[in-house]
């Protein structure tokens, strides 16, 4: 499976996972909060920070759609109004990613419409995102293969042949590099629609780094993803959900974007490697291992019992497993209580 490099980090199963944190519409239209945003997440230990790069009028038309899906986030809305009030402006975004510059966190976006795309690309962004809705969008994954970034999609609501039919497509127009996010497209998503077993699979399909883009609550649907082999972790994120805001409620606040930081690396390091056997950090805990040790005062010619004898710690006599064989058989000297028992002694 390939490594991606995406500015100076690199993504893939041999590194640690890459931690998105996605700013969306949780600015609230204000750039004050977009920058302290970027702030936080850069000292929560993100490695990156996502925008969404579209306007209402790139998304949709006023009219087009009202959302009544029972239960949504955002039931009741007209979908124009929605995206009025969740975009970015354009012209923040020189502003947002030079403050993730200087932060030291990467900065790029997912672009919704070819005029993004080459907007992005006067930005000089170093990779791209292509949203769940947006994965069967061909002629965008065209445009955004021919800019020779590394492409990261999440793979939400796609079949295999969607998916299959988007990896053909950027590799086909110029994109070698590929992350495939495994998604459940829906805000926010439950623990049993997450189905994290799909990404090991994805990345033996594809053969591309994997990994998820998480809408559940809390930190636990991506720490078990590392553990199935996610190289990156993508999730929303903001300052306080009590502020509101259109994907606030299934969004990180800066101590959990910090706890996931640090649980999903010890989850890598505790992948390791198939091993069996004494490790060398284990080495000095063999003491506490149990072996047999003689109980009471022994003489010469005396024969062993279970009444002078015990298995007990530490491990410095002969092993559990010989204890049957040491039964019967004659001290061949005087020997205190508390000695270990060894073969010389028999």
């Amino acid at each position: 499976m390939q490594e991606i490099q995406i500015g100076p980090v690199k993504v893939g199963p041999n590194h640690k996972p890459f931690i998105i944190a996605e700013m969306s519409g949780n600015h609230n239209q204000s750039l004050e909060k977009a920058l302290a945003i970027v702030d936080a997440a850069a000292d929560a230990g993100a490695h990156a920070i996502k925008l969404q790069t579209y306007t209402p009028d790139t998304m949709t038309m006023e009219g087009a759609y009202t959302i009544e899906d029972e239960g949504s986030l955002w039931q009741g809305r007209e979908l124009y109004d929605l995206y009025k009030e969740a975009y970015t402006p354009w012209d923040w975004h020189q502003i947002i990613f030079n403050r993730a510059k200087e932060r030291g966190i990467l900065a790029f976006s997912s672009p919704f419409d070819e005029t993004a795309v080459d907007f992005l690309e006067s930005l000089q962004v170093p990779c791209y995102k292509i949203a769940s809705f947006e994965n069967t969008d061909l002629p965008l994954l065209k445009k955004v293969a021919t800019t020779g970034k590394p492409v990261i999609v999440s793979t939400g609501v796609a079949q295999i042949a969607d998916i299959d039919e988007a990896v053909r497509t950027l590799r086909d127009n110029g994109c070698q590099e590929i992350i495939l996010l495994k998604c459940t497209s829906t805000y926010p998503a439950s623990p049993e629609n997450t189905n994290l077993r799909t990404i090991p699979h994805l990345g033996q399909l594809f053969k591309v780094p994997v990994g998820l883009s998480d809408h559940t609550m809390g930190i636990g649907a991506s720490v078990a993803a590392v553990a199935l082999g996610a190289c990156v972790i993508e999730k929303h994120f903001t300052i306080s959900r009590a502020e509101g805001g259109v994907d606030s409620a299934f969004s990180l606040e800066p101590q959990e974007l910090q706890a996931l930081v640090t649980e999903s690396e010890r989850a890598y390091l505790a992948l390791g490697n198939i091993q069996y056997g004494v490790q060398k950090a284990e080495q000095k805990s063999q003491n506490f291992k149990r072996s047999i040790f003689v109980s009471k005062a022994i003489r010469a010619g005396e024969t062993f019992t279970t009444e002078n004898t015990r298995i007990i710690r530490p491990g410095t006599g002969l092993a559990p497993k010989y204890y049957e064989q040491v039964l019967g058989k004659i001290a061949k000297t005087e020997i205190k209580a508390g000695t270990p028992l060894t073969w010389e002694l028999l």
